[in-house]
């Protein structure tokens, strides 16, 4: 169970230093763009859901010139920042909501892209409310994490207490079943592992900091870690140097698509691809 509250305040606070350290989420957001230039689509109007400031909508207007863009985050500082660029997203609007309740009609939209969101979401709810405003025949492509995501984090505070620390992740599985619950066709989902890599604990929890990774589960310890479990914890985390001497931080990266409910695809479907490794080197790579 999230914390929605919490979720919203974590996005809100991160705006101002998101970009500068978003090195994983534009580096996903580039592949799932290019996974679109695959697929036979005219979309009238493409809906981003957890746009943050833009960078996907940016793609997405190079994309399909001729769309309606809209954005949809539920962090008012995003979304103002974002809107702070339209000397480059001139075709773009942006609006503040929620995957759970989307403020758009039903079969209104060609295309859903959501880039990392559903990490963040109630993901049954969410998928029901994408395949309601889908089109017969629209499209979702998304990516999220997964299980993976942040291992050495979860690892290293296992030896500390039993209280969850790190937020939990849906896996591939239960995405996919969650796609066809909620009505979508011919789902494809597959994973690719990412590792980025710090010289120091200190850069990888900064960068998680700027980035919104703060744990957002609704059975967190309230109040303070304290400084003797986390000394504990940052000691076992510092076990962990690989061979260069660096600090690891696994991303399980899940990458889908699928139709809308009895649509009828006159458009290609994507290929699956296998997962791949990726090396980055943190913040430093961006």
């Amino acid at each position: 169970m999230l914390d929605r509250r919490h979720v919203v305040r974590a996005f809100s606070r991160a705006a101002a230093t998101y970009d500068g350290a978003a090195v994983l989420p534009r580096r996903v957001a580039d592949e799932l763009l290019g996974r679109l230039d695959l697929v036979q689509l005219a979309p009238a109007r493409v809906v981003e859901v957890g746009s943050g400031t833009g960078y996907c909508v940016r793609g997405l207007e190079k994309r399909y010139r001729r769309a309606q863009i809209l954005g949809i985050d539920p962090a008012m500082p995003m979304l103002k920042r974002a809107a702070a660029r339209r000397r480059w997203l001139g075709r773009s609007r942006f609006v503040m909501g929620a995957a759970e309740t989307l403020p758009f009609d039903s079969a209104s939209v060609d295309l859903v892209v959501s880039n990392l969101a559903l990490a963040w979401c109630d993901v049954p709810r969410a998928l029901a409310e994408l395949a309601r405003v889908l089109r017969p025949g629209g499209l979702l492509s998304f990516s999220t994490l997964g299980p993976d995501t942040l291992k050495e984090l979860r690892r290293s505070w296992a030896g500390v207490d039993d209280t969850p620390h790190v937020h939990e992740f849906t896996d591939m599985h239960q995405l996919g079943d969650a796609l066809l619950a909620a009505g979508f066709a011919a789902p494809v989902v597959d994973v690719e592992w990412i590792v980025l890599s710090y010289r120091s604990a200190n850069e990888a929890f900064a960068d998680l900091r700027r980035t919104v990774g703060s744990n957002a589960m609704a059975g967190r310890r309230a109040g303070l870690t304290g400084t003797h479990r986390f000394g504990r914890f940052r000691a076992a985390f510092e076990q962990l140097r690989g061979a260069d001497g660096r600090l690891p931080l696994t991303f399980e990266v899940i990458y889908g698509h699928a139709w809308a409910p009895d649509a009828v695809r006159a458009a290609r479907s994507l290929p699956v691809r296998a997962g791949r490794p990726f090396a980055g080197r943190g913040r430093a790579s961006a």
